[in-house]
């Protein structure tokens, strides 16, 4: 495409030189003075576009109009006796055309005036020497009626070219947006699918695990009283075999809260308020670097339509694992908290950026897949679960870079008024 457009380009720069190659040709040919003022203006038309861009908005486009005046009326006072009788006068229309094709209305009327009085200037030195007759006036108006005639042509199909392309570029836009909420919905609906299969496996593999460790630490806790006194070393292998089966308990426990169907029972709740107690709770906890938290809650928020339990879930996940994730060196939490607007309707927004090592950008479209983990404990459930209360509560999660080499989660929860509204409506 951009080889086809500088071809275009290259044949109209053609055009334009065999024109004032033949208008050279023309008599006067010995003016020296007439061939440099096309010269000037052939150049000129060559470099129009990159000297317009080198000012803002359309002043670099009102200075190459002016400059093509100025040549223009160089150029009829070298190819005529009588300058106002030059046969060279419609080079006008160059500057005329290229105001049409570049300013508005109201513009293009200004530079054509202006024009027009460029040429009726060399009226003056004429009348010195003759008389002006009706004819000669009749001849010049009519002459710059045709230069305002042409310059509002021009100008209306440019305009509508201009319009025409800007809807066009609307609808691209529009096009675009559509096939970027189009391939996340598809996305969603795929992780949906992939999260309902795996949690019917994770169920099932849970029930038939968690029985057989029931019997594992019932024996375990009867081997450990029975041997108590009479043989340390067994009793203390029967202590072992007990604690490694309340992991493998609280193991199955998350495969089984990850296979549980959610029921996320909403009402409006201030997150502000949910969030205040997870962030105290996880703090009380943490037994590593100093975390600064700094909070920004945007006043006068709406309450959000949520599950406490499940949104208070949600926020200990996540914010455990930006402590995690700064580790022993401490870092900063930053918690923003406002009012946002989402897929057509009025959201609350919640970021939560760490100032940890980050996540690459090759991982963060897995970190919500079940069993995905960066870690060297833990199963890869936990981000899974809060990608499914999040679409319980009819809302969404996204990860992304935070300032820095951090990551930031950013989440929207449904506000309350948009909810009933969105019921107001239906029924």
């Amino acid at each position: 495409m951009a080889e086809a457009k500088h071809l275009k380009t290259s044949w109209m720069d053609l055009v334009w030189m065999l024109f004032l190659v033949g208008l050279a040709l023309l008599p006067p040919v010995k003016e020296y003075h007439k061939q440099l003022v096309l010269l000037a203006i052939a150049v000129l038309q060559l470099f129009e576009g990159k000297l317009a861009n080198l000012f803002p908005r359309r002043r670099g486009w009102g200075y190459v109009v002016l400059l093509k005046i100025l040549l223009a009326t160089l150029l009829i006072d070298h190819t005529g006796e009588l300058s106002i009788n030059s046969s060279y006068y419609p080079i006008y229309y160059l500057p005329v055309f290229t105001a049409a094709l570049h300013f508005e209305a109201l513009g293009t009327l200004i530079w054509t005036a202006i024009a027009s009085a460029a040429y009726s200037a060399y009226l003056y030195p004429a009348m010195q020497q003759y008389e002006l007759t009706r004819e000669s006036v009749a001849e010049l108006a009519l002459r710059i009626l045709f230069f305002f005639l042409a310059a509002v042509i021009i100008n209306q199909f440019a305009t509508k070219s201009r319009r025409q392309t800007e809807r066009y570029q609307r609808l691209a836009e529009e096009l675009a947006e559509s096939n970027r909420q189009l391939e996340k919905a598809q996305a969603e609906a795929r992780r949906s699918e992939r999260l309902a299969a795996l949690g019917q496996m994770s169920a099932g593999l849970a029930h038939e695990i968690r029985n057989p460790l029931g019997v594992i630490k019932g024996s375990s806790e009867m081997l450990n009283e029975k041997l108590a006194n009479s043989d340390p070393l067994s009793s203390e292998l029967a202590g072992y075999i007990s604690s490694e089966v309340n992991r493998l308990s609280a193991l199955v426990t998350r495969f089984l809260d990850f296979a549980r169907p959610l029921h996320a029972h909403t009402h409006p709740q201030e997150v502000t308020a949910v969030m205040d107690r997870v962030l105290k709770s996880v703090a009380e906890q943490w037994k590593g670097g100093p975390v600064r938290v700094m909070k920004n809650y945007v006043p006068g928020l709406p309450p959000a339509m949520i599950d406490e339990g499940l949104c208070e879930q949600v926020f200990v996940n996540l914010i455990q694992n930006a402590y995690e994730a700064m580790g022993e060196n401490g870092g900063e939490l930053q918690v923003e908290i406002s009012k946002a607007w989402s897929e057509g309707r009025n959201v609350i927004e919640v970021r939560l950026d760490d100032s940890g090592p980050g996540i690459p950008e090759e991982l963060r479209e897995q970190i919500f897949n079940p069993f995905f983990t960066t870690k060297k404990t833990g199963v890869g459930l936990g981000l899974s679960i809060v990608s499914k209360i999040m679409d319980e509560h009819h809302g969404s999660i996204r990860v992304e870079p935070a300032a820095g080499n951090g990551t930031r989660f950013v989440l929207y929860f449904p506000a309350a008024s948009a909810t009933v509204e969105n019921e107001v409506a239906a029924t």
